[in-house]
């Protein structure tokens, strides 16, 4: 009797953003939690230059905060030279070869699917998501759409907003208008004003905080907007929303069912920090989260249909983690989606899936599990 072959699942990380040790430090834990009894693993790295490298699957070489005083990177765990020995299989099959800067690989695999842990531009924006859709290979997480929406902050909040659900005041700064002149420039700032101090300033098409700044009067808005400018020429300007900050992790529905939230989880900010900025997230020592939220049941619930109301609010599909704010009044408003959520030992979604009955190696099977349902032709996703 023939051996059952494993699922091969290419975990792609890395990435030209500037999200890419976060990117690696999810990779880091999903490598060390994946079932390899189930799975055969081909770890796929992307190099800040664009390489597509294969890398070394040891967990350890990814962790952030490892000791080494230097955040992990694809070049750290590359192995050049090397590449995958097609075999065969069936539609959707292709090479896994190593390409030159800037280049992308003829194909992606003999694999049965690719669970890209990218974040950021290049990689959780939709780029990828196109290029596995035109080599009609099958993958994990949201499609072109919904990608490109979820990163990009305005238009999510447009979508949110046509789906009447409740978000806070933001103004978006754009570059024409920055760099029309004084004139523009100053009805940017005082339209900015109108929101009130503090606002936080961040990348339209960002995460993890990079890139983004806290400005508490207008005296240090324009360096504030120079800054996030640095990693996008689109800007957001979000007025401060008092209270708790609020994390609920969602998962597309068995079967094509209707999506579902894990219980929520509230934010505990490092009390060094002045705010939730990368430092906070990913180094703080006292960083944490409170898990449930400590919110009445009823908010609790609230959260939760907030959460998969935003997750069909944009069309995602596979897996999503959602930002809100709740508000000492018990308002309850929704921040932002990410599409393709940190996976990293600090991160929430993990977390929050574990507290609500689904531990890592579940939570990795049942991603993959809804991936592979998919078909894998363009288009029809």
């Amino acid at each position: 009797m023939n051996e059952q072959r494993k699922i091969r699942v290419a975990v792609v990380f890395g990435g030209r953003s500037a999200e890419h040790a976060v990117s690696c430090a999810s990779a880091g834990l999903v490598l060390g939690a994946i079932d390899r009894d189930r799975y055969e693993v081909v770890p796929v790295g992307i190099a800040r230059d664009g390489r597509w490298v294969l890398a070394s699957g040891d967990p350890a070489r990814l962790a952030l905060g490892s000791g080494s005083g230097e955040l992990p990177s694809v070049d750290a765990v590359a192995e050049p030279g090397v590449s995958v020995t097609p075999r065969a299989g069936g539609p959707g099959s292709a090479a896994l070869v190593v390409t030159g800067p800037a280049s992308v690989p003829p194909g992606l695999g003999e694999v049965d699917v690719v669970l890209p842990l990218l974040h950021g531009t290049h990689g959780e924006d939709g780029t990828l998501q196109g290029l596995l859709e035109m080599s009609g290979v099958r993958y994990a997480g949201a499609g072109v759409l919904a990608s490109a929406v979820g990163m990009d902050k305005e238009y999510m909040k447009i979508l949110f907003t046509a789906r009447g659900l409740p978000i806070g005041p933001y103004v978006v700064v754009r570059d024409r208008d920055w760099t029309a002149g004084e004139a523009e420039r100053s009805k940017v700032l005082d339209e900015v004003a109108g929101l009130g101090w503090p606002v936080f300033v961040k990348p339209a098409r960002g995460g993890s905080s990079i890139g983004t700044s806290r400005a508490d009067s207008s005296a240090g808005l324009e360096e504030a907007i120079e800054n996030a400018r640095q990693h996008d020429r689109k800007v957001l300007v979000e007025a401060l929303v008092p209270g708790a900050e609020v994390e609920c992790a969602v998962l597309e529905g068995i079967d094509g069912g209707p999506p579902e939230a894990s219980l929520p989880g509230q934010v505990i900010v490092d009390p060094h920090s002045t705010w939730y900025d990368f430092e906070a997230k990913y180094l703080g020592e006292e960083t944490g989260m409170e898990i449930p939220a400590p919110l009445p049941a009823a908010d609790v619930e609230r959260v939760r249909q907030l959460a998969c109301a935003a997750f069909d609010a944009i069309s995602c599909e596979g897996l999503a983690r959602v930002d809100l704010f709740y508000t000492p009044s018990g308002e309850i408003l929704v921040n932002e989606i990410n599409t393709m959520p940190g996976m990293t030992p600090a991160s929430g979604f993990p977390r929050m899936w574990a507290a609500t009955g689904l531990p890592l190696p579940a939570l990795i099977d049942r991603i993959i599990t809804t991936a592979l349902q998919k078909p894998s032709s363009a288009g029809t996703r």
